[in-house]
């Protein structure tokens, strides 16, 4: 089993979750509104503490957890509807889950 992370475009969560409802078998997700930033080349210089402090973009963070199988196909539907080719779409990442149990069960 595998746990999909990724960190989108608020506008493109529509458009994905549209995809995944297209996909058989798709498991789930969780979302959640988060604000980040990225590294930038050089250093930052910031008139203000307050411009400091507020140097974050709005994103959603959505986290899948999927069978070893279904990876791909999901890393795929994430990528084209929500890749645009300009810096600040995102990231994507897979990491290993040792072991999930749905609380239903």
């Amino acid at each position: 089993m595998k746990e999909i992370k990724a960190v989108i475009q608020p506008y493109r969560l529509r458009t994905l979750r549209n995809a995944f409802r297209r996909m058989a078998g798709f498991p789930g997700m969780s979302v959640w509104r988060v604000e980040g930033c990225s590294s930038h080349e050089g250093e930052e210089v910031h008139d203000s503490l307050r411009c400091e402090l507020t140097d974050f973009s709005h994103k959603v963070r959505i986290e899948i957890l999927a069978e070893e199988n279904q990876v791909e196909e999901i890393i795929r539907i994430i990528y084209e509807n929500t890749h645009s080719g300009r810096l600040g779409d995102g990231i994507v990442w897979v990491t290993p889950v040792e072991q999930a149990r749905r609380l239903s069960e």
